[in-house]
């Protein structure tokens, strides 16, 4: 069976290990990968992931062009490299970056509110999911209890707003808020992925989450280099649901998220 990890970062070689880091702080966890994708190719060998969606995240405004630049260039040189572009709340010209990033042949957009500094909501990023609105699709790092940036409510007011947007509400809709994620999203038109979640809920409360949302609605996700694709895969895989549910996680709810036939 294919796989499609829906939710992987990686970085320019040459600032990589800063990068890596700087999340490693962020969260306090030990981080797994180099966060290159070299190392991404390695650590997912022979695992059965044939297709991955990477993305890096602006910090500043004045980051937004060229990590698109350089997401864009790693997936034209490799055809399994799914590219999503990155947005900040106060680039000046949204809508031109937008048609440059479809120019430029990337897929999607993702934002982490939380590192970001930004409510999920806020005014500055409507004109982002206006303009990508039934075009697009965008993945949300969603649900730290840490900060009120990236709760289930901010993207349940999103939803609401822009019906026709196609939303990947990552880390399970609120890894570390999950009653809170159900309250808010159970019957919303989303998709969530089960990156950094799985090891964070624990086996019982992560197949009742899936279960609740429905495994239409499921993506897979290893958010590299913070953890390692395979082993990744095998926790989510040791779930024990059926076949077909993986057929349907694994690889089509991809493809009706990204809105491209994968091959």
């Amino acid at each position: 069976m294919s796989v499609v990890d829906i939710h992987t970062h990686i970085y320019p070689d040459k600032i990589a290990q800063k990068a890596v880091e700087g999340v490693g702080r962020f969260y306090n966890v030990q981080m797994s990968g180099a966060g290159t994708l070299s190392g991404l190719l390695k650590a997912e060998a022979g695992s059965g992931i044939t297709h991955n969606v990477v993305h890096s995240v602006a910090l500043k405004p004045d980051q937004v062009m060229s990590i698109n630049d350089f997401i864009a260039e790693q997936c034209k040189e490799h055809d399994n490299l799914i590219g999503f572009a990155t947005m900040h709340q106060d680039f000046v010209n949204i809508p031109t970056e937008v048609e440059r990033c479809i120019e430029l042949g990337l897929k999607g957009f993702k934002l982490h509110p939380d590192s970001q500094g930004v409510n999920l909501d806020d005014p500055r990023l409507m004109q982002l999911y206006e303009y990508i609105e039934g075009r697009l699709p965008i993945i949300f790092h969603t649900g730290d209890y840490r900060y009120d940036y990236s709760h289930p409510h901010r993207l349940k007011r999103v939803l609401h707003e822009f019906p026709n947007l196609t939303v990947n509400a990552a880390h399970l809709g609120g890894w570390s808020i999950p009653d809170l994620a159900l309250e808010y999203l159970e019957h919303e038109h989303c998709f969530f992925d089960v990156s950094s979640s799985m090891m964070y809920l624990g086996q019982r409360r992560s197949i009742e989450l899936i279960e609740h949302y429905g495994y239409d609605r499921i993506l897979f996700g290893a958010d590299y280099p913070m953890w390692n694709p395979a082993i990744e895969l095998e926790t989510f895989r040791s779930l024990g649901f059926s076949t077909a549910a993986y057929q349907k996680m694994l690889w089509h709810n991809a493809e009706r998220f990204l809105g491209m036939e994968l091959e």
